[in-house]
């Protein structure tokens, strides 16, 4: 198979959805209009849902703007070019197999959801999902598969075969540690599908540098294609919108050569984990607390509910009264101003000009429950230390939880990592909050510990008055 020239160094990325072309592309095009150019993007997908998309930037040659705008209002356009190749999809995947294997690609990125980790709370590759084992059967007949792992080992399968050198692999997403948990992840996946050898070459020869990302993107609105036409004369039919706050972290280990990120702003560091827990239990988990009670009171957008006082002070009080005192402790300080940086992102999800649905952001509760909101319910109750503000947040995703349940949400409710049966057993239960706080998969080693079912309890009353009188 011919490949159309690139630049002298690659990053293929799997995901070519808005956060990757708001985020991870606009960095590498400030590099170019830096006046590096010596890296491009090749972007792909794995699976076959955004095929109009991918047609439409392959006839934009991978071309496409992005609008920011800023809490104030203010609005800018960029004009990306960073993606110089966007391979279509297809089956065998055999044109992202080839561009991973040729030796100008140094780093294979990717952008994955919680779930799509196929991790049990022990971190164990979950080798009974469906998904999962149909590529591992796909492996063991030597063809990609569509989860991140089945295409992974596809492309390093064929690197080792064409001797093309070693390559970093990526994680830009919201996974807690989440180089070192694909890279366990993956090689379970290897060694599962047969394949000892390759194994040992990925353990030599790829590097998984755990990294933090961050910038609020929403889907693109329908009229965001006017827009951007009104306020540039670009007919683009793949724009993008996000806010004008982006960050960037990454570990410092690249295995073969990575730009010069550092240079537009990237921060490249010994470790990522003080950064990536400040980012996940204060940014990530309050995301989902907004949506969640904005959902439960009829809103529709994140910052109605960020600028409704109750709601923004059940985000304020989880963060302050037990987030903070688990990250900065005297013994190890944090290196991010954790208050600044509550009030921050409060200002942030306040922006009426993202219209960031509730409706994106409340996805997904049966994984950010165990990711979020569960390593600090943990800390607390080991050090003996109380749960009230953290309790508001399963107890918001319970009450949406029982309206999904009775189908009465607003809008279709999409969890990758929920068990649809498992759900309905809570809500049916006599007691959904004891069957709630019971579920190891949700809370692991502190499933069913009374504390925090009193907790969960006592906070599910306080969100049921915030409801009511909502409702009047």
């Amino acid at each position: 198979m011919s490949l159309p020239l690139l630049s002298e160094f690659v990053i293929l990325h799997l995901g070519l959805g808005s956060f990757h072309r708001a985020h991870q592309a606009v960095y590498l095009q400030q590099l170019i209009e830096a006046g590096d150019a010596r890296w491009s993007l090749s972007g792909a997908n794995l699976r076959p849902d955004m095929a109009e998309l991918l047609a439409t930037l392959r006839a934009q040659d991978g071309c496409y703007t992005v609008e920011t705008v800023s809490p104030a209002g203010d609005y800018r356009y960029q004009r990306i070019g960073a993606i110089r190749e966007v391979l279509p999809w297809e089956p065998s995947l055999a044109a992202v197999v080839a561009r991973g294997a040729d030796p100008r690609t140094r780093i294979v990125s990717f952008t994955v959801t919680e779930a799509g980790y196929y991790l049990d709370p022990q971190d164990r590759l979950d080798t009974g999902a469906a998904e999962l084992a149909e590529d591992l059967a796909r492996a063991r007949r030597g063809e990609a598969g569509q989860t991140i792992y089945g295409a992974v080992c596809a492309i390093l399968r064929a690197r080792h075969d064409a001797s093309a050198g070693p390559v970093t692999l990526l994680n830009c997403d919201n996974l807690r540690h989440n180089g070192r948990r694909f890279r366990q992840g993956l090689l379970a996946f290897i060694e599962e599908a047969g394949m000892p050898a390759l194994a040992s070459w990925v353990r030599e020869n790829t590097t998984c540098p755990n990294a933090m990302v961050d910038r609020i993107t929403p889907r693109p609105p329908p009229e965001l294609r006017a827009r951007v036409r009104e306020a540039t004369g670009w007919d683009d039919a793949a724009p993008v919108t996000a806010e004008r706050f982006t960050q960037w972290v990454i570990e410092d280990d690249f295995i073969h050569g990575r730009p010069d990120w550092a240079r537009v702003g990237v921060e490249l560091v010994d470790s990522v984990a003080p950064y990536e827990e400040a980012k996940i239990r204060i940014l990530n988990a309050s995301h989902s607390c907004i949506a969640w009670a904005g959902t439960l009171v009829g809103l529709q957008y994140i910052h109605e509910g960020t600028r409704t006082p109750a709601i923004r002070r059940m985000a304020f009080d989880y963060v302050t009264e037990d987030v903070i005192p688990c990250l900065d402790t005297p013994g190890h300080p944090s290196p991010v101003d954790l208050p600044a940086y509550r009030d921050v992102v409060l200002e942030r999800f306040g922006n009426p000009a993202i219209r960031d649905t509730n409706q994106r952001v409340a996805m997904d509760g049966f994984s950010k429950i165990p990711g979020f909101i569960a390593p600090t319910v943990r800390e607390r109750l080991a050090r003996g230390e109380g749960i009230a503000g953290v309790a508001v947040l399963p107890a918001l995703f319970l009450f949406f939880l029982r309206r999904w349940h009775a189908g009465t949400l607003p809008y279709r409710y999409q969890d990758q990592g929920m068990d649809e049966a498992v759900a309905h057993a809570i809500c049916d239960a006599p007691d959904p909050v004891t069957a709630m706080c019971s579920d190891a998969g949700l809370w692991g080693d502190v499933a069913g510990d009374l504390r925090l079912v009193d907790a969960v309890r006592a906070a599910s009353e306080r969100v049921r008055t915030f409801i009511e009188e909502k409702s009047r």
